[in-house]
């Protein structure tokens, strides 16, 4: 009775969060000093429960990609519940799950290729892992440092960043190679051409050395977006396939957070001299609706020799929402749009932020970006000056994530609909934030 009392007078934002410290797993973050409940959105912009608006540059974490109150996605939601069919089950025909099947077996350029579809990127990572490791009968992954694929267990296995992997158990045996980051290790340093080659010889060394005699697969992200937006160097991964082409190892690309055009080009990949054997997808695909999958040469998918089906995978709603979402990037041409606005806001935080001492590195390609804050010419992580970061972008009406192994990286992932005059504001906010945070 003394609840029900105190729930008549006390702060319903109060409330709500000590209900949700009640009952949801206390391993699940919530964002700010006073965490924020999104009830309503339109375009960038979102409101809080307060009714205060927000410009939203996370996408609720790259997956927003059209960003919100979106008149087609509406139509196309609407347009499938009147049907009264949310899902059967994939032991049905759908359609819809067909149709968007050719479309991206089309757009993933990977020769005779085979679609399954999920219900969540880190699902899709583990068919990745499934299908490659009954393909060369081995349980042996190469991943990359800084990496991170996914919360369950192989996903979580053949993470390269120690903050997500818990005790680092795996079912898999997984080997790191270098990854992204040249400004640390024993790279450091080195050009483009130099940091490419020690990659490759890195990676040669591995298998001959560090491997069993059949490895899987190797597990990439063309820019490994939960350590910050880090791009891999030009090169690298077209230098990485000639190595496992030599061992006939198949390539798997994580494009679960790059996908969808949002690094200037339809996926990461493209902005290498390479084709994957197997690419993942999900997160913007359904611009909010849950739906992941893979997409890969059918002499790997066949490799199963038992059924295998996800409940929820490719759904009649979920598909459906995806194609209206495929249709408007392909329509308003947002790749194309997302390289000109990424470079114009790449360029303007990397001229504001220019004299502040904490900044060390303002990276990304597209719309996928990180901002980097350091204490020093060392390079050492100041994760407490990026949260007092985003704590100020968010007093001052910007919305942007954190990130980074060290917790030090401020991250971008503005819907692809962004207009010109939203990066200048969310440019100017971040400069300020960051001015604030220093004083």
């Amino acid at each position: 009775m003394a609840d029900r009392h105190n729930a008549g007078t006390e702060d319903p934002h109060e409330l709500l969060l000590r209900r949700h410290r009640a009952v949801m797993a206390p391993w699940v973050p919530l964002y700010y000093e006073k965490p924020l409940e999104i009830v309503s959105g339109e375009g960038c912009t979102v409101t809080d429960a307060d009714g205060v608006s927000y410009l939203e540059f996370y996408s609720g974490i790259a997956v927003n990609t059209l960003g919100y109150r979106v008149p087609e996605i509406i139509r196309a939601a609407e347009h499938q519940l009147r049907k009264g069919v949310v899902h059967t089950s994939t032991f049905y025909l759908i359609s819809a799950q067909v149709e968007l099947a050719e479309r991206i077996a089309k757009l993933s350029g990977i020769p005779d290729p085979v679609v399954f579809f999920t219900a969540s990127g880190t699902e899709a990572v583990e068919a990745a892992l499934l299908v490659t490791t009954e393909y060369r009968q081995s349980s042996q992954i190469i991943a990359l440092r800084y990496g991170y694929h996914g919360r369950t267990f192989g996903a979580l296995g053949v993470t390269g960043d120690r903050n997500w992997q818990g005790m680092g158990l795996s079912p898999l045996r997984v080997a790191h190679a270098h990854g992204g980051e040249r400004r640390r290790g024993a790279l450091a340093g080195l050009d483009d051409e130099a940091f490419v080659a020690a990659c490759r010889d890195d990676l040669a060394e591995l298998i001959a050395t560090g491997t069993p005699s059949r490895t899987a697969a190797m597990l990439v992200e063309a820019v490994q977006g939960i350590a910050g937006a880090i791009p891999l160097v030009p090169g690298q991964l077209s230098a990485y396939r000639d190595v496992l082409d030599a061992y006939d190892i198949p390539l798997i690309v994580d494009e679960v957070q790059s996908g969808w055009g949002r690094t200037g080009r339809f996926w990461a990949y493209q902005w290498h001299d390479v084709v994957p054997d197997v690419l993942v997808f999900a997160k913007g695909v359904g611009n909010g609706l849950p739906l992941g999958g893979i997409v890969g040469r059918r002499e790997i998918m066949s490799s199963l020799t038992s059924p295998s089906v996800s409940s929820f995978g490719g759904n009649h709603l979920s598909t459906a929402v995806a194609s209206a979402t495929l249709d408007h990037i392909t329509a308003h041409r947002l790749p194309e749009r997302a390289a000109r606005l990424g470079d114009g806001l790449i360029e303007g935080l990397r001229s504001g932020l220019a004299a502040e001492p904490f900044v060390s590195q303002v990276r990304g390609v597209g719309l996928l970006l990180g901002i980097e804050y350091s204490r020093d010419s060392t390079l050492s992580p100041y994760p407490e000056m990026a949260r007092r970061v985003q704590q100020n972008c968010r007093d001052n009406g910007l919305l942007v994530g954190i990130g980074g192994t060290h917790g030090n990286c401020l991250r971008l992932s503005p819907p692809l609909t962004v207009r010109q005059d939203e990066i200048h504001q969310a440019v100017r906010i971040i400069v300020e934030a960051t001015g604030q945070a220093r004083a």
